[in-house]
């Protein structure tokens, strides 16, 4: 049972009040500050509807906003991202590109709706790893950011395509 003022006062109701810490000359109740009574509510001035506000207000009364911590809505949008099932690719303007790349190989080509959709889903699959791994390179290096340089190193180690032109010295 949850205790309430019935159930506190019923339960003091045979005990003396003056073994009790911090009663010691006080009368009425201990701990009221921000408790409506009938005279208004008591607390701290300027507290009052100010609770869900976006904002604060000035010494001149203008509403200032919060700043939010660097990289918070990086963070958020990641999660939100991961939470998710869905394709990142905007469905239109992916069949869009994968129907103008094969006209060039073959211009009476037709492709199913499961077919695009398998294409779209393996597509996502590479591309995320490609960062995953771009974005490990980027830590090795002791950097946050990803540059154009780590995304060679992947490219090169995973041999999808050369880092440089065919004439470098290396390729040979």
């Amino acid at each position: 049972m949850a205790r309430t003022k019935r159930s506190l006062k019923q339960a003091q109701v045979g005990k003396s009040k003056r073994g009790k810490k911090g009663t010691k000359g006080r009368k009425g109740k201990k701990g009221t500050k921000g408790t409506k009574t009938r005279k208004g509510t008591k607390g701290i001035k300027g507290t009052k509807g100010t609770k869900g506000k976006k904002g604060t207000r000035g010494a001149k009364g203008v509403i200032k906003r919060r700043k939010i911590n660097q990289g918070r809505n990086a963070l958020r949008e990641i999660k939100k991202f991961q939470k998710s099932i869905d394709l990142l690719i905007p469905k239109q303007s992916f069949q869009r590109t994968v129907r103008s790349v094969a006209i060039e190989y073959r211009p009476d080509i037709r492709f199913g709706s499961a077919a695009l959709h398998a294409l779209q889903e393996a597509t996502e699959n590479i591309i995320i790893g490609v960062l995953a791994d771009t974005n490990l390179c980027a830590i090795h290096a002791k950097r946050v950011t990803i540059m154009n340089k780590d995304m060679g190193i992947v490219r090169r180690l995973r041999r999808d395509l050369p880092l440089l032109s065919e004439s470098a010295p290396w390729n040979n």
